[in-house]
């Protein structure tokens, strides 16, 4: 359960102000219906996710625990110092005729929008460090829900609410203790 509420909480937080949380928005406003949306974003997200965390648990068979386990640190104080760069989003990630529709625009646009993203590369981290690939997976993917569904329904109203560099910075410590607590332990 552990690892299922720590990757709900991290990818909730590295989600906010991320180039995903600004294609929901910008493909809320553009198509305005929030349900196919937030479907495609929940199995775009499920399936990304997915890979990224077997990614995780494979490498766990690779690495022996001291490498992992330095590794595993770098790896989230580097996220901790990425969290702390603001993301952009292109043009060209939301111009798209709705080709497939609301929904699989919307599942091919967030699918490869989290490719290299930093929620998949936690989903990686997490997946390794805590070897529980289904309540990683479960977790990231809520906390990608948690922070782009209610941005698909109150758009710009959310985004105002929330001051963006603060949540960074909380992030960034988050990742920061996680990376010192998994080279000290």
């Amino acid at each position: 359960m552990e690892a299922f509420l720590i990757s709900t909480g991290i990818v909730a937080l590295a989600e906010m102000g991320d180039k995903t949380q600004l294609l929901a928005l910008i493909l809320a406003a553009r198509f305005r219906k929030p349900w196919p949306i937030v479907w495609g974003i929940f199995v775009a997200t499920i399936a990304n996710h997915a890979l990224a965390g077997a990614a995780g648990a494979w490498v766990t068979t690779v690495l022996g625990p001291d490498v992992l386990r330095w590794v595993l640190g770098a790896s989230f104080i580097a996220m901790a110092v990425w969290m702390l760069i603001p993301d952009s989003v292109d043009d060209e990630e939301a111009s798209g005729t709705p080709r497939f529709g609301v929904f699989g625009t919307t599942l091919v646009a967030f699918f490869l929008a989290e490719m290299g993203d930093k929620t998949q590369i936690a989903t990686v981290m997490l997946a390794a460090q805590y070897q529980a690939w289904g309540w990683v997976v479960a977790g990231t993917t809520l906390g990608m829900m948690l922070a782009n569904a209610p941005v698909v329904w109150l758009g710009d109203k959310i985004t105002k609410l929330v001051p963006l560099r603060v949540v960074h910075i909380v992030s960034a410590l988050i990742f920061l203790g996680l990376g010192l607590f998994a080279l000290l332990a």
